[in-house]
């Protein structure tokens, strides 16, 4: 018996509960209102394959289906991350099914990868000790630190009132104010502190987290945790949303900066003085997040088998 195998069922009975409520009122799911069915088709699928998979270690043929679920899903989560942002700085979300919609698919993701991973028990497989990454893999982690300076440079530059790219900080504030961010993004400027450099911070803390040893230990200055070992679904679950949101959304970001930049389509400038500008800024975020985004899965992937995935 595995509790996951349980886990995919129970998850499939909410995604095709979801899916149908959203069909019948005709909300518009990424786009198209059509799409709430095939999120119910996906969950009446996960039912049985989550109740056969509690029943004892899938075989060949329900590890694919269970995979095959999982693709679906790993799809429908994609942009979990930029809601998780925009609600961490106090703002609204742009739809609140298409938010749910996410953080259900990136559940489901969780729980159909670790129904198709069926593992011994903890207690007959022990943890291996905390290690580090291989040099390749932190040379990746190293490459997608250096990925965010020019990105963090550029946003704290705005924070403190320079210029760059034809925008100033006085520009962009009035930009965000017009795009509804919250008090709290607002404030943050005004202490000079941009709030995507401030997350930039973070996610770099996170990869290294996963490539060094520290990152598989509480510190000592934590007073009841101080030497346990951190689970891993702690840094992977972030692990996991951050790859599969930047990775994918870098790499169609620099294929599209590519070809505006050769020619063969025209950037669209938005709030940009001119296309020049709008490609320096687009290339210095973009850069950052395929590089970052791709350094941060090849990490997972080292964590997770050293960790004893």
């Amino acid at each position: 018996m595995t509790r996951n195998g349980w886990g995919v069922a129970g998850w499939g009975v909410a995604c095709a509960g979801f899916g149908t409520g959203c069909a019948l009122n005709g909300t518009a799911l990424l786009g198209a209102a059509w799409l709430g069915w095939v999120v119910a088709g996906v969950g009446v699928a996960a039912v049985p394959a989550g109740a056969a998979a509690a029943r004892g270690r899938p075989g060949p043929v329900l590890r694919a289906a269970l995979w095959g679920l999982a693709g679906p899903a790993a799809v429908a989560a994609w942009g979990l991350l930029m809601d998780v942002l925009v609600l961490l700085t106090g703002a609204a979300v742009d739809s609140v099914p298409g938010a749910v919609l996410h953080a259900l698919s990136a559940v489901g993701v969780v729980l159909l990868v670790a129904a198709a991973r069926v593992r011994p028990a903890a207690g007959d497989r022990p943890r291996p000790a905390p290690s580090e990454a291989s040099a390749p893999v932190q040379l990746a982690a190293w490459a997608g630190t250096l990925a965010f300076v020019p990105y963090v440079v550029m946003k704290l530059n705005w924070a403190l009132g320079g210029s760059f790219a034809g925008l100033d900080g006085a520009r962009i504030r009035v930009t965000n104010e017009r795009n509804g961010a919250s008090g709290l993004w607002l404030t943050l400027e005004d202490w000079g502190i941009d709030a995507t450099a401030l997350m930039a911070a973070l996610g770099v803390f996170l990869l290294w987290g996963l490539v060094r040893p520290w990152g598989q230990v509480f510190p000592r200055w934590t007073p009841v945790l101080r030497g346990r070992r951190v689970p891993r679904w702690l840094p992977l679950t972030p692990a996991l949303i951050g790859a599969g949101t930047l990775a994918p959304y870098g790499l169609m970001g620099v294929g599209y900066l590519s070809l505006c930049t050769v020619g063969v389509t025209t950037i669209r400038t938005g709030d940009m003085p001119t296309p020049d500008d709008a490609l320096m800024i687009g290339w210095v975020g973009m850069s950052a997040f395929a590089v970052y985004g791709v350094a941060l899965a090849v990490a997972v992937r080292s964590y997770w088998r050293r960790t004893g995935g």
